[in-house]
């Protein structure tokens, strides 16, 4: 089997970067002072509080990766975001979510803005990534890519896809495909505008609202799942099918009532999604205590869902965002810790070689199944049109023998002619009325088969549309996304190679300071 090496699991922990969003405009006119500074070199994060007595040392946090608020979203995508992609295209599965207070840049990071193709965020950019694989992919390779969209809004899992979003969805599990939501609606879609048009009419049904720090702030949990299968032919001979998952997963911001000023409705929703994420961490400190025997995944519909995220078959990538000013300290600090924790879980991630449940393998099987009818059809069709023909031409042919009337006086021949001409033009009628009516069935039937034949060709042109093929010409539509993540991507490679060079120097001038160092004389 091809790939054979990579179904061994293999542990590895959730990844955890930071990102700081910029002081936004009522920090600066409140005239917060800034509390966070980022050092890139060593991926840290200092927090700083100002005018305290005695004096605090800064806190200082190290993660994976850290961000500053100059990062641009191409390159967040291309750091953090593009190795994920990368290992789903592979089989694996794969999640990247945002955690942290409202109003700190969650939904930014993940969806972005639409407003210049630079400022689009993880989702949008994951489209274009995937279908600029399959465009770049061997003629020998077929994809098939799928799409869900819910959210879970007051510890409610809904269908931001389906016909009623407001209709509550249950969370099922089965051994063989594991955790999933019944009902849940499914796209297959053939390129990245699709994708786009997709996610807007969720984005619709999405519940927002306003509260005192933020003005469109995310009431509810959204989780973009796309499903990327693939199938080649191995060297066996046999066709070899691979399935990835990719979760985008937008969490509500944790908030404060005293700050977000929240009553009512926004209340009610405040209060179950702090419940929630209060049982995401406490799934996180289980996970990561050692000792715990039980995981609470089943506390909260939100850790069910993610449940394979967190300690099972998945490479998680946790994006924590925070903001700059002191005003947020505290919520700033406890998303720190909360991220700090989550990078000491351990993951077992293998490809998903074989699944039973994957649909390019249905699909296939169909396909193979309708051009098979459709052989049998064209068949029958042939045989079916040569019989018509036949029996056209056997009814449109009157002539009969006659017996031998030379011996006959003229007289008798015509008399026996008349007789025989009235039973013939009888037995004419009667044979052409039944061959009609033969002709006529076999007619019908023709035109039967033919009907089901040109419906069998639209279904099987159905199937196939569904089937993306390996260089097919999908770029159109992501064409600028496209170019622009290779540009950043190149643009980061360069940057690598100037950091090192630039360490290669320093490295230099150290030895060589410390040369003449050695040989300088002290003269006292």
């Amino acid at each position: 089997m091809p790939d054979a090496e990579l179904t061994a699991p293999t542990v590895e922990n959730v990844r955890v970067v930071v990102r700081v969003r910029p002081m936004d405009q009522r920090e600066k006119l409140e005239g917060s002072p800034n509390c966070v500074s980022v050092d890139p070199v060593n991926n840290t994060v200092a927090v700083t509080r100002n005018n305290v007595t005695p004096p605090e040392p800064p806190r200082i946090y190290a993660y994976d990766a850290v961000y500053d608020s100059n990062t641009s979203q191409m390159d967040i995508y291309v750091q953090t975001a593009s190795p994920i992609v990368e290992e789903v295209l592979r089989g694996y599965n794969g999640t990247i979510f945002a955690y942290g207070q409202t109003g700190t840049g969650k939904t930014y990071t993940m969806a972005g803005a639409n407003s210049a193709p630079e400022l689009r965020g993880i989702i949008p950019n994951s489209f274009a990534h995937i279908f600029s694989h399959i465009a770049k992919a061997n003629d020998d390779e077929k994809f098939l890519v799928c799409v869900t969209y819910l959210e879970i809004y007051n510890e409610e899992v809904r269908d931001l896809l389906g016909n009623n979003p407001h209709q509550s969805l249950e969370v099922k599990e089965r051994p063989d495909i594991g955790v999933f939501v019944k009902d849940l609606t499914g796209y297959v879609v053939h390129n990245a505008d699709e994708l786009e048009k997709i996610m807007a009419v969720g984005n619709k049904n999405r519940h927002i609202g306003a509260t005192a720090m933020n003005t469109e702030s995310s009431r509810s949990h959204a989780i973009f799942s796309i499903t990327v299968e693939s199938s080649k032919r191995g060297s066996d001979g046999k066709v070899h099918v691979k399935m990835g998952k990719l979760h985008l997963v937008d969490l509500a911001g944790s908030e404060r009532q005293s700050k977000t000023q929240a009553t009512g409705t926004r209340l009610k929703e405040a209060t179950k999604i702090n419940q929630s994420l209060s049982v995401l961490g406490n799934v996180i400190s289980a996970l990561v205590d050692g000792k715990s025997t039980h995981i609470p995944y089943r506390n909260s519909k939100l850790t069910r869902l993610l449940q394979d995220s967190l300690g099972g078959n998945s490479k998680t990538v946790m994006i924590a965002t925070i903001g700059p000013a002191e005003t947020n300290y505290v919520e700033t600090i406890s998303t720190l810790r909360y991220a700090n924790r989550a990078k000491n879980i351990e993951n077992k991630t293998h490809v998903n070689n074989e699944p039973g449940d994957a649909l390019l393998t249905r699909f296939q099987q169909e396909i193979d199944q309708l051009k098979k009818q459709l052989e049998d059809t064209a068949n029958d069709i042939e045989e079916d049109e040569e019989e018509c023909e036949k029996s056209e031409e056997e009814l449109s042919d009157d002539t009969l023998t006659e017996p031998e009337m030379d011996n006959l006086d003229p007289e008798e021949k015509k008399t026996r002619r008349k007789m025989r001409r009235e039973e013939k033009e009888k037995l004419n009628r009667e044979k052409a009325h039944q061959a009609r009516k033969v002709l006529e069935e076999k007619k019908a039937e023709l035109q039967r088969t033919k009907k089901q034949q040109e419906e069998l060709k639209e279904k099987l042109q159905r199937l196939e549309s569904k089937v993306l093929v390996g260089g097919e010409n999908l770029l159109d539509k992501a064409d600028t996304q496209r170019r622009l993540l290779e540009q950043a991507a190149s643009e980061l490679e360069q940057r690598r190679l100037n950091e090192l060079r630039l360490q290669q120097d320093l490295q230099k001038k150290e030895v060589s300071v410390g040369i003449r160092f050695k040989n300088y004389k002290i003269i006292n």
